[in-house]
């Protein structure tokens, strides 16, 4: 009982020390000020994985065709924003792509950056109402441990990102990631409409391949960071190679399972619906900390009986 007291006050001890050189610029923030309320957020979203398939057990699903729709397009609007913010803010600010310490000036550039890097983060909470639309859905077999893993650790870990490093080399990854999930919403909207446009999504399966090149690129940079000793904490670089490492081996098995050892058909089959959002986000982040997707099948057939309306 006495070292648990004495590890718990050394790490209340660590977190204050850590508050010494935390980044003043985002401090009052939404959100910054305290790793609770993401924490919290979270701590509910894991609630809600065991809450809601129990309350959705004996009801029919729910249908929500035009709520996701507006739901994807709007991520596709918010990840284009982030995009184009990094890329300019990082332009104006003259930032390398091979080392990029971190400012933590007033500059307009660097704050510009800042302020799209915590959208970011936000975005990665909002994306938690993925798992909320397949659960209400009734697609439980979406919800697998790479969905979950990817959505929970990238909320906690960029809130980390944009606590000490809102700048610097933490805009390559979420630049790139961000990108990526305006195509990766973009699928999920189109899918959205229903089997006149499913038949034209033979794309999907080239979403995961490139979520896996982003993880190798990100442990690319980062470990050519180290190499040349860039000025930026480097025990972020480690912890970022160490989280893409475990995306590039949960995505590699669900690319083996899905299109190699059960290959699926692109189209919808007879009768069948394309999963929209069935691509589950991962990611790439705090340098990023990194970021996307398990893909679904077109043609997953819904469950007997008549879908809620919205």
């Amino acid at each position: 009982m006495e070292t648990v007291t004495h590890f718990l006050n050394d790490s209340i001890e660590f977190y204050k020390w850590s508050l010494t050189i935390a980044d003043k610029r985002v401090e009052k923030w939404p959100l910054m000020e305290s790793p609770f309320p993401t924490l919290g957020i979270s701590f509910l979203y894991l609630l809600f994985l065991w809450v809601g398939p129990k309350y959705m057990q004996h009801r029919e699903p729910f249908q929500f065709r035009k709520t996701l729709i507006i739901y994807n397009f709007s991520m596709v609007v918010l990840n284009f924003y982030i995009c184009k913010e990094l890329y300019l803010g990082s332009r104006a600010a003259g930032y390398s792509y091979r080392c990029q310490p971190v400012n933590y000036s007033d500059d307009v550039n660097e704050v510009r950056i800042a302020a799209a890097l915590w959208w970011y983060y936000i975005s990665k909470g909002v994306e938690y109402l993925d798992t909320v639309f397949f659960i209400l859905r009734k697609k439980f077999n979406q919800v697998s441990f790479l969905h979950v893993y990817h959505h929970c650790t990238m909320f906690i870990l960029w809130w980390i990102g944009i606590k000490w490093v809102a700048g610097g080399q933490s805009f390559f990854g979420a630049h790139i990631n961000a990108a990526i999930h305006v195509i990766m919403y973009l699928y999920y909207g189109l899918a959205a409409f229903g089997p006149k446009i499913q038949k034209y999504l033979w794309w999907k399966k080239y979403l995961t391949i490139i979520q896996m090149i982003q993880f190798h690129v990100t442990i690319g940079h980062a470990g050519h960071s180290l190499y040349i000793g860039c000025d930026f904490p480097r025990w972020m670089h480690w912890a970022l190679i160490g989280y893409a490492v475990t995306f590039i081996i949960l995505f590699a098995n669900f690319y083996y399972q899905t299109y190699r050892r059960h290959p699926r058909r692109e189209g919808p089959s007879k009768g069948g619906k394309a999963v929209p959002n069935g691509v589950s986000a991962a990611t790439n982040g705090i340098g990023k900390i990194g970021e996307d997707q398990a893909m679904s099948e077109n043609g997953r057939t819904q469950k007997k009986g008549r879908a809620k309306r919205e």
